[in-house]
């Protein structure tokens, strides 16, 4: 895997906007769609070659919203994503992103079902109690793997129970099952800055809670090689402008703790170039929101003079 940042491109995704028309269209037509010239055949192939000219290190593909009232839908649906990213990515892995198990399996075999030579893809996402559905496939199929740090009993959850879950699945896959640390990509929480304010008192946020984690996997000599993702465009939504800029605020900070990876728009660039001051600073206001009341008044201040001065 490379040591520059690496780009997981958002842009395929059933769930956004701009892009789920011709998404939805294209899965109402049914299978025969992909093999027939189309305008909306066009856009997924457009969406795909223009990612990777803008240096995507994988395309990352969700079709979970067109499964709601069908699960095999996207079970369907993605063997034929993961053939056009195979077709159409010049050489560039797949994501197969989903929450059903179902899906990853389905695109990860597809992918493999060729008889070209493809680059190693990437499964997200893999959680402590989906993990024994998922590894026992690294005997057939090579992958690397988003590993979701989250229980089965979802919630909130500390910084020590995030490390033991990052410890959980790492123990199982490189002891176990034989996957390299750097096949791994662990992904916490990147939480709207807006909004990540908690009430309870004594309770840090959850910006903090993610850099510290990294920190603290990535101090553990034990686990060294591994790498730190996020849905970096959640920590600029609900905000009124510059979300480019706060996202790249964003990652530059993360980038101290150890972040290397990011779900994005790959056009962005969002761990090259300068990042604002200003922008760092309200950043680590959030990170640095521990419990305390006047670390998280800090960060409100901040957060309300940025949104008054975007008006």
């Amino acid at each position: 895997m490379s040591k520059e940042f690496i780009s997981i491109a958002e842009s395929v995704h059933a769930s956004i906007p701009t892009h789920a028309k011709a998404m939805k269209a294209l899965a109402d037509k049914g299978i025969e769609a992909y093999s027939a010239s189309s305008e909306d055949l066009d856009h997924v192939i457009d969406l795909i070659e223009t990612q990777v000219q803008d240096g995507a290190t994988y395309i990352a593909v969700n079709l979970d919203a067109l499964g709601e009232d069908d699960p095999q839908i996207a079970v369907d649906h993605m063997i034929e994503y993961v053939k056009l990213v195979r077709k159409h990515g010049n050489g560039v892995p797949v994501c197969i992103d989903s929450s059903d198990d179902n899906v990853l399996i389905a695109g990860l075999k597809q992918w493999y079902n060729t008889d070209r030579t493809v680059k190693k893809p990437l499964i997200n996402s893999i959680k402590v109690y989906s993990m024994n559905n998922l590894f026992p496939l690294k005997k057939d199929y090579d992958y690397a793997f988003v590993g979701l740090l989250m229980s089965e009993q979802g919630g909130q959850h500390s910084i020590d129970e995030l490390y033991s879950l990052a410890k959980e699945i790492f123990d199982e896959a490189v002891n176990k099952y034989g996957f390299d640390p750097d096949d791994i990509i662990y992904d916490s929480t990147v939480f709207p800055l807006a909004i990540d304010m908690p009430m309870t008192p004594g309770e840090p946020s959850y910006t903090h809670k993610t850099f510290q984690t990294m920190k603290k996997i990535k101090d553990d000599p034990k686990m060294q090689g591994v790498h730190f993702s996020g849905g970096i465009t959640n920590c600029a939504r609900d905000l009124p402008a510059r979300k480019i800029g706060v996202m790249r605020a964003f990652v530059h900070k993360a980038m101290e703790y150890g972040l290397d990876a990011g779900i994005v728009n790959p056009k962005h660039n969002l761990s090259g170039g300068n990042a604002d001051p200003e922008l760092i600073k309200i950043v680590e206001a959030f990170g640095d929101i521990d419990g305390s009341m006047d670390k998280l008044n800090d960060a409100m201040m901040l957060m309300a003079d940025f949104c008054k001065s975007c008006r």
